[in-house]
């Protein structure tokens, strides 16, 4: 197994990239700290986990607040005396579609808390846990956006900015056998997703995206995790820095 008796956290792991990255983790030997401000879907990952054999445990938070994510690290330190792989998997965009001129304050806001600020809270706790260990894998999660878009403004800026961290991190941690790497996943088919555009709207993306990639299909929530597993295991031991995108040829 490539992951075994590591210590991995996950973030948004009750989500349906979240939950395939601790299952597959998991799978992998890693025992899992299932994270997510979701509780009961955080439980239903767990379950999923040891449903499978693996091990695991959940450990709530809002990685929005700043108090729960030192909590987060700080307890689970307290139970596995250290972490050897961290997964950025929490956000979202909060101002979805929305033209230059209505970009709100609110939600735009909410984006760069949702997806920078948390990224950032998230990595300064794990650089604390890693730098006295010696060792450690971060990846965490920005999007194909990150090269811009039309109509996603604030979600691409606060993607671009996770690259940019990604980046500057992955300099100032590597002499400490740090490795800090970014996944930027094209349109990828979760749950949440469809049920927030709804199964006629989903269906006229997912079919426009199948065509235009090389592909002919958009990413499932296993491309993603089969990603994150490269980047925390061994296989990667000497890449950081870097942004990998799962795009199946988009953009190319």
């Amino acid at each position: 197994m490539r992951l075994s008796r590591e210590v991995a956290l996950v973030t948004g792991a009750a989500g349906g990239i979240g939950r395939a990255v601790a299952t597959c983790f998991a799978r992998e030997g890693a025992e899992v700290i299932v994270s997510d401000i979701d509780e009961a879907g955080s439980a239903s990952t767990l379950e999923e986990i040891e449903k499978a054999g693996g091990k695991g445990t959940v450990i709530s938070a809002d990685v929005m607040r700043e108090e729960d994510v030192v909590s987060l690290y700080r307890r689970a330190v307290e139970r596995y005396g250290r972490i050897d792989i961290v997964v950025n998997i929490a956000g979202g965009d909060c101002e979805p579609a929305s033209d230059v001129e209505q970009i709100d304050y609110v939600k735009m806001s909410a984006n760069i808390d949702l997806n920078l600020k948390s990224c950032m809270l998230s990595c300064r706790e794990a650089a604390r846990v890693m730098k006295p260990q010696g060792s450690g894998r971060i990846v965490n999660m920005s999007s194909l956006v990150y090269r811009g878009s039309p109509n996603q403004f604030s979600y691409s800026a606060s993607k671009g900015g996770i690259y940019a961290f990604t980046r500057s991190l992955a300099m100032s941690l590597g002499r400490f056998g740090i490795t800090v790497n970014a996944l930027a996943p094209a349109l990828v088919e979760v749950p949440a997703f469809i049920r927030a555009l709804g199964e006629e709207r989903w269906e006229m993306l997912r079919k426009d995206c199948s065509q235009r990639y090389p592909l002919g299909r958009v990413a499932t929530p296993d491309d993603v995790a089969r990603c994150a597993l490269f980047l925390a295991s061994d296989d990667a031991a000497f890449i950081t820095g870097q942004i990998l995108e799962i795009s199946g040829g988009a953009r190319l």
